[in-house]
């Protein structure tokens, strides 16, 4: 019943951005790239958005990179025997027609050895590479948020 509940919970997030802005590249797209606001001595961040695939064949989001970071990895949560987990994974799978959500409690990137922190206030946005197998690189900007999306918020209108 938790993990239905963050799943809706992580689908209704994008719903919460006014202006953040989509990116596409080939049958795949990557919509609403937000991280949080972090204090100075914050030793990691992390960054979430949706990629939707809209072609006949699956893609693999293969790594991730940003000049922010000396470091940056794909990241999971399990729930593990009651408790949520935090993994590291090599790849992540992006079906064929579907979407593969990446918010708090879900799939993540996790930037590590941070070197500019100056982006990591409100308002700021820093780059974030994609590495897919099929589609390639896509750059996207991440936003810089204070506090979450609000899902109650308009959605953003095309």
């Amino acid at each position: 019943m938790l993990n239905k509940i963050l799943l809706l919970i992580a689908l209704a997030l994008p719903a919460g951005f006014v202006e953040a802005q989509d990116y596409a590249k080939g049958q795949l797209s990557v919509a609403q790239p937000w991280s949080m606001a972090l204090p100075p001595n914050a030793p990691t961040v992390a960054a979430y958005f949706v990629i939707t695939n809209k072609g006949p064949d699956a893609d693999r989001l293969q790594s991730v990179d940003s000049p922010i970071a000396g470091a940056a990895q794909l990241h999971e949560h399990i729930n593990q025997d009651g408790l949520m987990k935090m993994q590291h994974v090599e790849t992540v799978d992006i079906p064929a027609g579907g979407n593969v959500t990446f918010a708090p409690m879900a799939y993540h990137v996790m930037l590590l050895d941070l070197k500019d922190r100056s982006r990591l206030v409100d308002g700021q946005s820093f780059p974030l590479t994609l590495h897919f197998e099929k589609a390639g690189d896509l750059t996207v900007e991440v936003m810089v948020l204070k506090q979450p999306p609000d899902p109650a918020a308009p959605a953003h209108a095309h």
